[in-house]
């Protein structure tokens, strides 16, 4: 078999952590196999398409490397691949099932669906339009009234490679519209035509497609054609792990993750591990290891949480793996803008110094702005730090006096800076909690910062005593 997967998104809105899933289980299936992977859009729906959703789709894709082999700007052997340029496919199709008495024209109006819905619902039973066919129904007039498939009720049992065997009844099998009264056509449709023409051998979907899964084959029955091999994997859950991952649980649009510095590769490894293993306690792989560990059958029939926190995790995990040069050229658009007036050279000593504790690239300026402006003095840093505020600011102030007293005479390399700070808590019988705690918050108004003998050596000697010079006016 050639194995050819597809995503298939509608452009109604940005992409978050659950949906892009789907694209990667596919893309990564495709690429173990040696296979394609085809972006078709499915933009049939004009009344909730947001404009700019394809590019937005296309960059997302791209932006995580998950390239495609055809799609809307790659031309391949089935195009187009907006179903919005398929209009003609479709109505060829449509009129196959017109000769075959397995589709018809429409006739009602909605004011008539819904009085036969209620009709249903005092009787107690469930709404079925096959129920309500016309005995003759007009001539279909292609994009003037709708057009309904004709179905044949049965029960089925079909295969899922995640799900595994299921079933429903004939009472799941119903008339469906194919094509719209607008011209376009349903994606129960159109998606079973498309995956026929594109050859596509794996459809990977989310749940909520299940309960119609007994009209798909109904179709594909009246079709002709073979279905192709079905995998639905269970939905990415919101932190609380008791719903679907959504928008108001913090789901954020893909290209955000990227902005904010989330590399692409912490990403596809965070997604790709959302619901599936190679059946070990492995956490963190390469693009390279997940193509070639990646099989239908290691991913869970239950749903999996999105926890941001294992997310910050890998993604430190990714940078301080990254080389320095590779950092340099990733950090340069997210220095803040006093940075610009430091030569290269400093900047990238300033990322090696942070690179420990960077978990995304957008925290750069909050990290590391005191190597490039001299901060004012901020009293709360060391009134809610418990252990210095119960010294009380004469004795600190003595410390600080005693600390550049000692730093004067220092020529401010790594090694004299230590062997100077760590002579300072013998001589003033202070805990490094305690003095080195002070000094960081003089030298950097930071409570924390990177290792303290290097961030003074690359402030540099004036300016260091210069700030211990303010902190003790301050105090």
């Amino acid at each position: 078999m050639d194995v050819r997967t597809r995503f298939a998104p509608s452009p109604t809105g940005y992409i978050h952590v659950g949906n892009i899933r789907t694209a990667l289980f596919a893309w990564l299936l495709a690429k173990h196999n040696n296979g394609s992977f085809i972006l078709r859009i499915e933009d049939t729906d004009k009344n909730r398409e947001v404009e700019g959703s394809i590019e937005h789709v296309i960059r997302c894709l791209k932006g995580l490397g998950l390239y495609y082999d055809e799609g809307p700007d790659k031309a391949g052997e089935y195009g187009p691949y907006r179903q919005s340029e398929r209009l003609e496919v479709y109505r060829q199709w449509a009129e196959r099932l017109i000769q075959s008495g397995r589709a018809y024209s429409d006739p009602y109006s909605k004011d008539e669906l819904d009085e036969f819905r209620k009709q249903a619902n005092a009787n107690h039973q469930p709404f079925l339009y096959r129920n309500h066919r016309p005995e003759n129904p007009p001539v279909w007039e292609y994009g003037k009234t709708p057009l309904r498939f004709k179905s044949e009720p049965k029960d089925y049992q079909w295969h899922d490679e995640v799900m595994g065997n299921l079933s429903a009844g004939k009472e799941a099998v119903d008339d469906f519209i194919l094509i719209k009264s607008d011209g376009y056509p349903t994606y129960n449709f159109a998606h079973i035509v498309d995956d026929y023409e594109m050859k596509i051998s794996h459809i990977l979907r989310g749940q909520e497609f299940i309960a119609s899964t007994p009209n798909y084959l109904n179709l594909y029955e009246a079709l002709g054609i073979e279905q192709p091999i079905l995998a639905t994997p269970p939905p990415v859950l919101g932190p609380s792990g008791n719903k679907k991952l959504s928008k108001r649980d913090g789901a954020k649009d893909v290209l955000d993750y990227l902005k904010e510095g989330y590399l692409e590769s912490t990403l596809v490894n965070f997604i790709a591990t959302l619901g599936w293993n190679d059946g070990t306690t492995k956490e963190l792989y390469s693009i390279e290891e997940l193509i070639k560990s990646f099989s239908l059958d290691r991913i869970q029939k239950s749903g999996a949480r999105f926890d941001e926190r294992r997310l910050l995790w890998m993604n430190g995990n990714y940078i301080r793996e990254l080389p320095i040069e590779e950092l340099d050229k990733r950090a340069s658009n997210y220095f803040p803008v006093e940075a610009k007036a430091y030569p290269e050279e400093y900047l990238t000593k300033v990322l090696s110094l942070v690179q420990e504790r960077l978990k995304y690239l957008a925290e750069i300026p909050s990290l590391t702005i005191f190597f490039f402006v001299d901060l004012p003095v901020d009293p709360t840093l060391i009134s809610n730090n418990k252990k210095l505020a119960d010294i009380g600011n004469e004795k600190l102030k003595e410390l600080l006096e005693e600390v550049n007293e000692t730093l004067k005479d220092s020529d401010f390399s790594i090694g004299d800076l230590t062997n100077r700070l760590n002579n300072l808590l013998s001589v003033t019988g202070q805990p490094p909690a305690i003095l080195f705690s002070l000094v960081r918050i003089a030298t950097t108004q930071a409570p924390s910062s990177p290792p303290l003998a290097e961030s003074m050596a690359l402030i540099g000697k004036e300016r260091t005593l210069s700030r211990l010079s303010q902190q003790i006016k301050s105090l």
